[in-house]
């Protein structure tokens, strides 16, 4: 698949990764057409005129469907009409993930999840720059993969996010380490409303793997213990090691006497206490067993590790503080974009609070947060497409329900009922694109208005 010269390649979505594969692409002799259903920004615009790469928007035409094979982006549903097109005409198609391992010459880490991903990979990444390691971070997660892809080398470390959306189209993509960190219900309407598809994307990383590779995972996530089992009798798959926070295991990364331990090669160690661990949370307890046990595998030296685990400092818009104004606290969590991050979130803080929860709602079960809400939560501000089913749920769950038009008048509204000692969390639940374009620009609305207040 590296010898695309002269090939007709279209790419299917123009946001950022649709832009790196078409780049990539073309500096590999493939003639490339990059066709996106909406508007492109002008940004994109650009990019393409100053890469000489001819595109179209607001249709998919004739030209887009003469391809000899596809690169799809992850936000493209495979229920559009020229998804169906292509399956019905046999055209490969693959994610640009797929398409930056052609050509990766470095040893991969790859992280997927339903929540945690940003946090362990951004983790990872500060634990090798602390190890003084070499490392390129992407995914996703800021950079594209193929926007880094020329910079790899057997030196260097790609230490990559990977949605499920992206493992949808691989073929041959196999990490080096694998790290499977939770499987919950998320992004069902991608997935035909059934869990067992989700997860089976999800467990798609470990697809191409074999037992020169590694499989990392969470011993105590009961789906991904059925996946894995599946994967064990498989025979041929890669050599698996697991963590927990709740058991002590035979072999892996697991909680003993508030220590936290490795143990690898029947050879255990004591890393550092749980209360070193410079991210609050049980949530963030079981992101850095994850971290400490691939940086583990990967040799690096318990010092290390140790020290990494204490000073990271957490990634923007996860639990991320943002002003204490009046004796208030906020705190933005945009990047809670399912039920499970939410209650992730509401777990911990253990103070009263005003939540601000909502957005483009993918079927949730509002009252999967109950039991938190009715302990910590007296105010609950409704945004975005999902009010109608935020106020319908949770009647009587809390005492008050308030809906806003603006995350402007949510931050007013919040403030306006938020008590000294008492905290403001935007944890949304839900996806932003029906006010926003994306988390990022819902996490920055929050700031700047909690900072007007």
């Amino acid at each position: 698949m590296k010898n695309l010269k002269g090939r007709h390649i279209t790419i299917i979505g123009a946001a950022r990764s649709g832009l790196a594969a078409a780049r990539l692409l073309q500096s590999r002799g493939a003639e490339v057409f990059v066709s996106d259903h909406s508007r492109l920004k002008e940004a994109a615009r650009e990019s393409l005129r100053r890469s000489q790469i001819q595109f179209e928007e607001m249709k998919h035409s004739t030209r887009a469907k003469e391809a000899d094979l596809v690169i799809v982006s992850p936000g493209v549903p495979d229920q559009v009409p020229i998804m169906q097109h292509y399956r019905e005409a046999g055209t490969p198609v693959y994610s640009e993930l797929e398409v930056a391992s052609w050509y990766n010459k470095s040893p991969v880490i790859a992280v997927t999840g339903s929540n945690g991903k940003t946090t362990v990979t951004r983790w990872l990444a500060h634990v090798w720059e602390t190890a003084g390691r070499p490392c390129l971070l992407a995914g996703n997660i800021g950079r594209a993969f193929s926007d880094v892809v020329d910079q790899t080398g057997p030196e260097t470390t790609v230490i990559l996010e990977v949605s499920s959306f992206q493992l949808d189209y691989i073929d041959r993509f196999c990490p080096e380490v694998g790290l499977l960190l939770n499987i919950t219900p998320d992004h069902l309407d991608r997935y035909e409303n059934r869990f067992d598809l989700y997860a089976d994307a999800k467990m798609r990383i470990s697809e191409n793997q074999r037992p020169e590779h590694l499989l990392l995972y969470n011993a105590d996530d009961p789906k991904i213990a059925d996946q894995v089992e599946t994967l064990r009798k498989r025979g041929d798959g890669p050599r698996l090691l697991s963590w927990s926070s709740r058991k002590e295991l035979a072999e892996g990364a697991f909680i003993r006497n508030n220590e936290l331990i490795v143990n690898i090669n029947q050879t255990e160690e004591v890393i550092m206490t749980t209360d070193e661990i410079g991210l609050p949370g049980t949530h963030n307890l079981n992101n850095g067993l994850a971290t400490a046990l691939a940086a583990r595998v990967s040799e690096i030296k318990n010092e290390t590790i140790r020290e990494s685990l204490q000073s990271f400092e957490g990634v923007e818009h996860r639990l991320e503080p943002v002003a204490e104004i009046e004796g208030v606290r906020y705190i933005n969590d945009s990047k809670a974009t399912n039920i499970n991050a939410a209650w992730f979130a509401l777990d911990s803080f253990n103070v009263p609070m005003v939540l601000i929860l909502g957005g483009r709602d993918k079927g949730n079960n509002w009252l999967a947060l109950a039991d938190q809400l009715r302990e910590k939560a007296h105010t609950v501000v409704a945004i975005g497409e999902a009010r109608p089913a935020i106020l319908e749920q949770l009647d009587g769950v809390v005492p008050n329900l308030l809906e806003a038009e603006s995350m402007k008048d949510a931050v007013r509204m919040a403030a306006g009922v938020a008590r000294r000692g008492e905290i403001v969390l935007l944890s949304p639940a839900c996806a932003s694109f029906d006010m926003f374009d994306d988390y990022e620009q819902r996490g920055d609305e929050f700031k700047k208005s909690v900072l007007e207040l």
